[in-house]
This record gives C-alpha cells, sequence and structure tokens, in this order.
C-alpha cells in the first residue's frame, strides 16, 4: 500500500465510529483520536471557534450533550493527501438526529481535518465544519 492508502485504513473507520458515536453523545471515542499536542484547532459548524486541547475537549462534551438518537451516519470523502508525517481530508458529513431533545433532523457539513502522526499513531490536530448552503443560496465567500 502507499502512503495515502495506509494513512487512510488506519484513520477513516475508526473516525467514522468516533463521529456516529458524538452523534449519539458519547465524546469519548472523537476525543481519543485528537492529538494532546499543541496546536490542536476546531473551527466548528455550530460557530465554536477553539484553540488548545482544553478548549477543544469542553466543546466536544457540549456538543455531545446535545446531541442523540443518530439513527444513521455517514462521510463522502472528496479528497485526502498524506505525506510524510502529515494529512488531511475533506468530505461531506451526513447525519439523522435529534439536537436538544427535539425531533430528528437531517444536517450535512462539509469538512476538513488535517491529522498529525504521532508516536506512529494518526492523531487529529485540526476541524473545520460548517454547514451546506441550502440549494439556491450562494456560498459565502471567504
Amino acid at each position: 500500500m502507499g502512503e495515502l492508502e495506509d494513512f487512510l485504513t488506519a484513520m477513516l473507520d475508526r473516525q467514522i465510529a468516533a463521529e456516529t458515536a458524538i452523534h449519539n453523545g458519547d465524546a469519548e471515542p472523537r476525543m481519543a483520536l485528537w492529538s494532546r499536542s499543541e496546536p490542536v484547532t476546531l473551527l466548528g459548524a455550530m460557530g465554536m471557534s477553539n484553540l488548545g486541547w482544553d478548549a477543544v475537549s469542553q466543546t466536544f462534551r457540549r456538543v455531545a450533550a446535545r446531541f442523540s438518537d443518530c439513527t444513521a451516519y455517514s462521510f463522502e470523502l472528496l479528497a485526502a493527501g498524506a505525506s510524510g508525517d502529515l494529512a488531511y481530508t475533506v468530505g461531506f458529513e451526513r447525519a439523522d438526529l435529534s439536537v436538544d431533545g427535539g425531533p430528528p433532523q437531517s444536517t450535512k457539513l462539509r469538512v476538513t481535518h488535517v491529522y498529525r502522526r504521532e508516536g506512529g499513531e494518526w492523531k487529529i490536530v485540526h476541524r473545520h465544519g460548517d454547514y451546506v448552503p441550502l440549494d439556491g443560496e450562494p456560498a459565502a465567500e471567504g
């Protein structure tokens, strides 16, 4: 296998399981995938912007407390790369879940992750997620 295939084999299934867990209210599997070595950053779809593990982990716990009853989660990989001890993924996350105990809803996020290999294991060091614009709405420029 090549470098990219090795990375994807090591990371994707674990990350999909961790994202499914947080959509069911359990932040621990997601947090286990993250680096504790600074810098770590989070730019979340719910408006959060965090720098540092303490802030990122607190946000994961708050988000998990809002989510429950995930009946479906999927990740559509659009692009990925790996070189040396750095890698990235870009894709769409889709989930059907309850937020704040409300009725089930479907979500679709655009997500980018950056990974760093630490001690032979891939760890997430950055996540950026945002909601996909509704049909007919222009995407924000930035």
